[in-house]
């Protein structure tokens, strides 16, 4: 039996995952890893290791997780969070040396997709509509941010330059407010500031390429962000509602995105995008792994976990009519705390409100 170790499990995107691995009664060992002893107890992993948090990537970080590789010996080794993707990448040789397959990107790609100001320096390079962004790393350069991209509303949008779920995000036009928020993440030098898109009109566009040729990429719109009216940004990188979308312009974008960072893609690249106020999506990030809905996909019927395991593990690629936007548009992809997903069609939910009382 094949093994596959996989980290952060627990949480939505690892776990999501693992069920998409057991959808069709996987025959692999899923073994879990995580730092927080209370997302093993929830994880659904055949078995679960536990990395103390002084290790979880910290220095100890490598010959902790080389240890566990040298007593459990997976077949595969999956990582789930963008900064072990990062530190795993640094010796990536030595894991490789133990008989553990990856599947991700060089590691200069990686470098760069984990830092939002060097994607945005390679896409302006190569002539992607971006928003204009500038690093900020004192007060002066966030003075001069304001006077050169703000809005008619003198409105920027500030954010770190690593990390997910919409980490240090903030739009605002209030300088002092701004200077406080940066000081508060210490991130003079990882903060961005640029020009304010429309940030409630996204989308992301997943996708699996092997040496340099697409397998598979399905696009999926947000109609609202989980918990959004929790945070000052509007945005927590969680998901509430998606639904399945597809359009030739969104496919252009993230082609060359892609390609913009990296001219032989291999592994799982997610690009985001957010409208700007001519309607056109502009790329936001790459993440290298699956994002959290990716059992939405798995459910109306494009299992990508299984694509990516199958084609590392036993040279197996899938047979698809279509290798763009294979699935039907208009699935929709429901998510609240304490409740299973429940994947449905705007139809349904239209005839519900038309029955209303």
């Amino acid at each position: 039996m094949k093994k596959i170790l996989i980290t952060d499990v627990g949480v939505a995107p690892a776990e999501n995952v693992i069920k998409s691995w057991k959808y069709l009664n996987g025959h692999e060992e899923i073994i879990g890893v995580s730092r927080n002893p209370f997302d093993l107890i929830s994880s659904q992993a055949d078995s679960k290791q536990y990395i103390p948090y002084e290790y979880a990537l910290g220095k100890k970080y490598k010959k902790s997780l080389l240890q566990l590789i040298d007593v459990e010996n997976p077949d595969l080794a999956v990582f789930m969070n963008d900064r072990e993707i990062l530190q795993a990448s640094l010796f990536r040789d030595e894991i490789l040396a133990r008989g553990t397959k990856l599947f991700m990107p060089r590691h200069r790609v990686i470098e760069i997709c984990t830092n939002k100001y060097l994607s945005y320096e390679m896409w302006k390079a190569n002539g992607i509509k971006v928003p204009k962004t500038m690093i900020i790393k004192d007060r002066d350069d966030l003075k001069r941010s304001f006077e050169l991209l703000g809005d008619n509303n003198g409105k920027i949008w500030l954010r770190h330059t690593v990390g997910a779920g919409g980490k240090g995000a903030l739009p605002t036009n209030d300088f002092e407010f701004a200077q406080h928020w940066i000081d508060i993440y210490n991130g003079w030098g990882n903060f961005t500031a640029s020009e304010l898109l429309q940030s409630s009109k996204t989308v992301t566009w997943l996708s699996i390429w092997f040496e340099g040729d697409l397998v598979v990429a399905q696009t999926r719109r947000r109609k609202s962000w989980g918990f959004g009216n929790r945070t000052i940004s509007g945005v927590t990188g969680i998901t509430g509602v998606g639904e399945t979308y597809s359009d030739h312009i969104v496919d252009k974008v993230a082609l060359d995105t892609v390609l913009a960072i990296d001219e032989n893609p291999h592994g799982v690249y997610g690009v985001d995008m957010t409208y700007d106020q001519n309607d056109f999506p502009n790329p936001t990030e790459i993440n290298m792994r699956f994002f959290t809905t990716s059992y939405f996909f798995t459910q109306a019927g494009l299992n990508m976990p299984q694509i990516y395991k199958d084609i590392i593990l036993y040279n197996t690629f899938p047979n698809l009519e279509n290798k763009m936007n294979p699935l039907p548009n208009g699935l929709l992809w429901t998510r609240d705390i304490d409740r299973e997903a429940i994947l449905t069609t705007e139809e349904a939910i239209s005839k519900i409100v038309e029955n209303k009382i």
